[in-house]
């Protein structure tokens, strides 16, 4: 029967000093926020791509440009397409009600056009900046864990070197192997932490790039909708009031 290895992770913290229990929790905090951020972001952008996808269809499906404000007044939209169309017809609405009436300030403004693309371009933007939410946790995790780890594996390797030194003795194999590999755990638990920020943040930054797409394909068919009364691929006879609105397909929610 053979007898159990006193050695491992268990015994490094509880043999070594402040300093590497403090790096030990560092990496645990580390891990804790990367795995949080992850599990945030994949429930945020799941719940997104539904409520996105039925948002468009309500959007598009909507009697007219005047019932679809209504609703999205009504209902406060949680995604950004919504939010994005809010935006529009918000921008449009203010325009008619304080800019009609005054044909300087109509001129100063760009008119209806420039205005409305301006108020989606802002949109554009905070959508951005919402989809970026915790990212530079991930990339501060993913760059600095394994530095992290490493800089335990060198106190955890000193402090053993440093024992054995006092023993009075060389040391055998086997007194110097075991502390020294002990100390490499460190390491690899900085990778551990390391790895999966890296690889989250590869995906959520390729996510971002396809929304994005989508939401510039998206306020490019709102734009003409909100500017003209009717949305691009449909004739001038259909009014929006007399046909749903309709887009070609690609403005789909990531």
């Amino acid at each position: 029967m053979t007898e159990s290895n006193p050695l491992g992770l268990a015994h490094l913290l509880a043999s070594t000093d402040a300093v590497g229990r403090t790096l030990f929790v560092v990496l645990l905090l580390m891990s804790v926020a990367s795995w949080t951020v992850m599990a945030v972001q994949a429930l945020a952008r799941w719940r997104g791509r539904q409520r996105g996808s039925a948002f468009l269809a309500r959007f598009w499906a909507a009697p007219s440009l005047a019932a679809a404000g209504r609703e999205l007044a009504e209902t406060a939209p949680q995604e950004a397409f919504g939010r994005l169309a809010l935006r529009a017809l918000e921008a449009r609405a203010h325009h008619d009600t304080h800019g009609a009436g005054d044909a300087r300030r109509l001129a100063e403004a760009g008119g209806l056009h420039d205005f409305v693309e301006r108020a989606i371009k802002q949109g554009l933007d905070e959508e951005a900046l919402r989809a970026e939410h915790g990212l530079t946790l991930l990339a501060t995790v993913g760059a600095t864990a394994p530095f992290v780890g490493l800089f335990g594996t060198v106190w955890g390797v000193y402090h053993a070197l440093i024992g054995i030194g006092s023993a009075g003795s060389l040391g055998t194999l086997d007194q110097v192997a075991g502390p020294v590999g002990e100390a490499l755990v460190m390491t690899g638990l900085g990778l551990a932490v390391a790895i999966p920020a890296v690889i989250a943040y590869n995906v959520l930054v390729r996510g971002n790039r396809l929304l994005a797409g989508r939401l510039d394909g998206f306020a490019h068919q709102l734009m003409s909708l909100v500017a003209t009364g009717a949305a691009l691929g449909r004739g001038p006879a259909e009014a929006p009031s007399q046909a749903p609105l309709r887009v070609a397909r690609s403005a789909q929610p990531a």
